[in-house]
């Protein structure tokens, strides 16, 4: 398997394979490369839909170009809990990030919730994210308010009264129906906008049906949240050591 970064060549394989329809483990398998580079490689360059192979090599030009020398780690980190690969972990780690970096979330937020998602606790302090992710303690503040208002991390204290920022289970049910109930606001806006445009007018009847269309998604994400959460909810599950 080649080794080292992507070629031009081997980018606009990548081009040809998405406009063609291939899903990234064909082209990897074409290419004789990881899922996962590929993944990370369309990521970071505009996704399926707006992946350009020129463009994505120079980016990534320009991105080495920029890269400074790594500042000493200090100690080296501890052996991954229940036998995992540690080379394996920080890959799975990077793309886990990198979708979400792609699904919308920004950089750092990204990078906070996949170290949180990724610990088999489910939560760290901040100055365990701080020393894991090598950033400011600002950073990860900043990150931590974001994502809070995505309901994505709540707070708690540990026995030592120190400030823990955990996801569980309900993360993501959370998060949809934080999404579904900001979607009221434009549905509340749209209709009053009717009353002042005037029922019957055109640019009226175009909020009426935004208004009715955010809300029937509004509804039918709430619903199916509530479903998801009691049928497919799954307890943790810890190996026999």
């Amino acid at each position: 398997m080649p080794g080292g970064r992507l070629t031009q060549q081997e980018r606009r394989q990548i081009a040809l394979g998405l406009a063609d329809g291939l899903a990234y483990a064909e082209i990897a398998r074409r290419l004789d490369r990881p899922t996962s580079t590929i993944t990370r490689e369309v990521m970071r360059n505009g996704g399926p839909a707006s992946y350009r192979a020129d463009l994505a090599h120079r980016a990534t030009e320009r991105r080495a170009h920029r890269r400074r020398p790594a500042a000493p780690q200090g100690p080296e980190a501890p052996p991954q809990a229940h036998g995992r690969d540690p080379e394996a972990m920080r890959e799975y780690e990077e793309l886990f990030t990198t979708v979400l970096i792609g699904s919308g979330t920004p950089s750092m937020m990204a990078r906070v919730l996949s170290c949180l998602t990724l610990t088999d606790a489910g939560s760290l302090t901040a100055s365990e994210l701080v020393q894991r992710l090598q950033v400011s303690p600002a950073s990860v503040s900043k990150a931590i308010a974001f994502l809070e208002t995505q309901g994505l991390v709540r707070r708690e204290r540990d026995e030592r009264r120190r400030e823990r920022y955990v996801v569980d289970d309900d993360i993501w049910y959370r998060s949809m129906t934080a999404t579904a109930e900001s979607l009221l606001q434009i549905v509340m806006i749209a209709r009053q906008g009717v009353g002042v445009l005037g029922p019957g007018t055109p640019a009226a009847a175009r909020l009426e049906n935004i208004a009715r269309f955010l809300d029937f998604i509004r509804e039918s994400t709430l619903r199916a949240a509530e479903q998801a959460r009691e049928i497919l909810h799954t307890k943790d599950t810890v190996p026999p050591a």
